[in-house]
């Protein structure tokens, strides 16, 4: 995934940028970078890998070596970014959030008829952000370019651009399915990703984009460059987990959405009167406690919290990329409660079920640790399609999806043409799902949130609503 913030002020705003930056580190580990202008320095930029190493330490230094009154800041997982680019237009620093899937068929293209070249990393593969410069590079304006990226991705790319003038361009994706949101303060204007991380930092809610809107920020205001489509996607998955609980989506708090979603979850058990014989409801840590307390507070069953992250030394930021790795670090960080756990039935809520790997290993640490039985419940529906918007998985293929795998298990690939019912736990095939998970993963029982429920919890029209990892409907 990734994310990006940005100022223009009529004062120094590395700090704010820098501060602003780190707060969206939940949405990358891999690298990060800042790029700022000052009048006479000109434009500046500061590239790091992150690799088990927090922003804040890498970045440090950029509070006394860098300075400006305009400046862009991106964290991610996918290539080192703000590129500064050299132009017909201008010279200017940009950055990106998305993915382009049809990027090498674009870059073959550009290198078919334009005699110019790429740099290529290792592997040959070109940074997406110079593939994104070197579209809006072949028309004359910002305006003509942006839109020509939008245009001919597919997949989705948010931008943000500081010119060498100082003045900041913002252009959310042309479905509107990740946030870009302005704020403001007495001195000038910041754009983010994550609304909480400007509100802590003194600016106040100005303007959420809409779906491909384009626009100009200087320290005296916004203009619009480029008007909002009318068709929006927002990505769903943004509330239930990767969205940070303190920001704001489309006026929709992710924390209080978590809530409603757990609480619809338990209504939907008390209706079918599934589980009576709980002791305590627990979230999987971190994203599924709040849908947990949701869950608990509608149930009137006790909210506890039976293991515990232990993140001082293991934060997220120290994640190896292979997957051997990352589970053996999930069972280092789980911490257990021993009195909440044995001899007790526990009822957890996850924010999802994706591959089930570390899952699968967390009830066996419970029942190691005496857990009597292990309710699970997943606070979306089953996902049975990779993402081809967003790239907030390192899924690869859809058979990594514990959904998908089941249903070739239990019925080979013609079952495929039957999701719609194995997503649906009142069907027969959805109940054969449900059994073969929890024969596997040894849940005493696991249900799913439907899709209605999802789209309940959120308050948004489901027309507005990307919802493709559990229906494939775009």
């Amino acid at each position: 995934m990734g994310g990006f913030f940005a100022a223009t002020g009529k004062k120094d705003v590395i700090t704010d940028v820098f501060f602003g930056t780190d707060y969206h580190s939940h949405l990358g580990t891999r690298s990060a970078g800042m790029a700022a202008y000052d009048e006479t320095i000109g434009l500046q930029r500061n590239i790091h890998s992150l690799n088990n190493v927090p922003f804040r330490t890498k970045f440090a230094h950029v509070l006394s070596d860098m300075k400006g009154c305009a400046a862009i800041g991106s964290i991610n997982d996918t290539d080192p970014q703000p590129l500064l680019i050299r132009s017909s237009i201008c010279t200017y620093a940009i950055a990106t959030v998305g993915i382009i899937n049809n990027a090498e068929s674009l870059i073959n293209q550009y290198l078919s008829f334009s005699g110019g070249h790429f740099g290529a990393m290792t592997g040959g593969k070109v940074n997406s952000n110079e593939l994104v410069a070197a579209l809006i590079n072949q028309k004359s304006s910002f305006v003509e370019g942006i839109r020509f990226v939008q245009e001919s991705v597919e997949g989705t790319v948010s931008i943000l651009i500081l010119r060498d003038n100082g003045t900041l361009i913002a252009a959310r994706d042309k479905y509107g399915r990740l946030p870009v949101l302005i704020g403001k303060s007495d001195d000038g204007y910041c754009v983010a990703f994550e609304s909480f991380a400007y509100r802590k930092l003194g600016y106040r809610d100005e303007k959420e984009l809409g779906p491909g809107e384009i626009v100009e920020l200087t320290p005296n205001g916004i203009r619009q460059l480029g008007a909002p489509g009318d068709k929006k996607r927002i990505c769903a998955f943004l509330w239930t987990y990767y969205g940070y609980p303190n920001s704001d989506y489309e006026g929709v708090n992710v924390e209080e959405m978590r809530y409603r979603n757990g609480a619809i979850l338990a209504q939907n058990d008390k209706d079918t009167g599934t589980t009576q014989d709980i002791d305590y409801v627990g979230g999987v840590p971190d994203s599924g406690t709040p849908h947990a307390i949701g869950y608990a507070n509608r149930s009137g069953i006790p909210f506890a919290r039976p293991y515990i992250k232990y993140t001082p030394t293991w934060s997220r930021s120290f994640m190896p990329t292979e997957q051997v790795d990352r589970n053996e670090i999930a069972k280092m960080k789980q911490v257990p409660v021993q009195s909440l756990i044995e001899g007790k039935k526990l009822l957890f809520v996850d924010d999802s079920i994706v591959r089930g790997t570390q899952l699968k290993e967390t009830v066996e640490f419970l029942y190691q640790n005496g857990a009597k039985a292990v309710h699970m419940r997943s606070a979306c529906p089953p996902i049975m399609y990779g993402c081809k918007y967003l790239n907030f998985s390192r899924a690869t293929s859809d058979m990594e999806l514990l959904a998908r795998r089941v249903i070739v298990e239990l019925e080979g690939e013609e079952g495929l043409q039957y999701i719609d019912e194995y997503a649906d736990g009142n069907t027969e095939r959805g109940r054969r799902l449900r059994d073969r998970i929890c024969e596997s993963f040894h849940f005493d029982s696991l249900e799913f949130q439907t899709l209605d429920g999802v789209i309940e919890a959120i308050g948004i029209d489901k027309c507005n609503l990307c919802t493709y990892c559990w229906n494939g409907k775009e």
